[in-house]
């Protein structure tokens, strides 16, 4: 972003909540719904109110860079839309829509960034990175709006705000995630971030209007099976449906695939815990070695032979980054949170339907 979209909103004290208008939503929400199941993401606009921030715009990222060949744009589509919000190919799109917006008279104060998300698999180093380029370089008060449009596709809206830790921005500013680095920052994988809550608000006007549209309508008492009677009739048979939900299985699929990753990762880290044990017994070795020349040395009064040489002819392994590590735990985390969620309901049908079958069982019996 060049810096006249960059925008420093004072200060006042943490963040402790975000306001999102309900025309912001409704925009973040076509955008992802039109391109499902790509990534997509946007620029929010807003301002900051006493700790809570408050989002009143936003516009879409380009998705591709123009000069792109048509080869090339379907492989790349994916990544360069999930790493548009530090794109230098979109800082001049990015400048002239705050530009706009300014001569419209329209907030145009950098608030942060949104992305859609498929059953909550968002956290990756991509998102890690829009973040921290937004929170370091632009406006340290700003937030990632997380849109997840199969959630949303049940009927229940899903937004969520993120920011990163104090700890996870001290470690990202370092470049190092070793384990030296992570016990430095008493940083572990439920440290990456923070979840703030989430509010949509109306203007007084529509919210007088949704107030109306959810006045029930009056039933005609002649006949009160009438088109003016909106009471479902009963029973409802949809809520004794024991089908598996398909998101739940999906989602199983996906922990599952968080799970391998999470070995992989775990053996990595133990191959390099047995490299570097097997480096640590060779220079332990030839220190020992070189001591025990240099006493005979020392007793022939011959010149000592240095003993810092091992840093020239061993070389350790270099400990791999635990970043893919926090951010898969924390993945994992997420799945196993919606697992929960999902299963909820279909765990008391079962226990209801089981409960009935032992009465029936019981009585044939008898």
């Amino acid at each position: 972003m060049a810096d006249k979209s960059k925008v420093v909103l004072p200060a006042s004290g943490p963040l402790k909540s975000v306001q999102v208008d309900a025309l912001v939503v409704l925009k973040i929400c076509k955008h992802a719904s039109s391109a499902h199941p790509q990534v997509i993401t946007g620029q929010l606009l807003g301002m900051d109110v006493d700790g809570e921030l408050q989002v009143t715009n936003s516009f879409p990222f380009p998705s591709a860079d123009p000069s792109m060949s048509p080869n090339d744009l379907d492989s790349n589509s994916a990544s360069a839309a999930a790493s548009a919000p530090r794109s230098k190919a979109s800082t001049w799109y990015q400048t002239e829509m705050v530009r706009c917006l300014r001569e419209m008279n329209v907030d145009a104060n950098s608030v942060g960034w949104y992305q859609s998300a498929n059953l909550g698999n968002f956290l990756n180093t991509n998102f890690i990175d829009n973040q921290y380029f937004y929170q370091n370089a632009l406006n340290e008060r700003t937030v990632a709006l997380v849109h997840d449009t199969a959630r949303s596709a049940q009927g229940a809206l899903s937004l969520r705000a993120f920011r990163l830790t104090p700890q996870f921005m001290a470690a990202q500013k370092e470049g190092k995630f070793t384990s030296e680095s992570l016990a430095k920052h008493n940083l572990t994988y439920k440290d990456i971030l923070i979840e703030l809550p989430v509010s949509i608000h109306n203007s007084h006007l529509l919210t007088t209007f949704l107030h109306q549209l959810d006045t029930p309508p009056t039933p005609n008492p002649f006949n009160p099976f009438s088109q003016s009677n909106s009471t479902p009739l009963f029973p409802n048979f949809d809520s004794l449906d024991l089908s598996i939900d398909p998101f739940l299985e999906k989602n199983c699929d996906l922990l599952l695939d968080s799970i391998e990753t999470h070995y992989t990762e775990l053996n990595n880290s133990q191959y390099y815990q047995r490299q570097l044990a097997r480096e640590q017994v060779k220079i332990t070795a030839w220190l020992t070695k070189r001591k025990q020349e240099n006493v005979l040395r020392a007793a022939a009064k011959q010149p000592l032979l240095p003993e810092n040489e091992w840093n020239r002819l061993f070389k350790p392994p270099v400990e791999p980054s635990r970043l893919e590590t926090l951010l898969n735990s924390r993945q994992i985390e997420q799945y196993a949170k919606q697992v929960d969620g999902f299963t909820a309901s279909v765990t008391a049908k079962m226990f209801a339907v089981n409960g009935g079958l032992s009465k029936t069982q019981e009585q044939l019996q008898l």
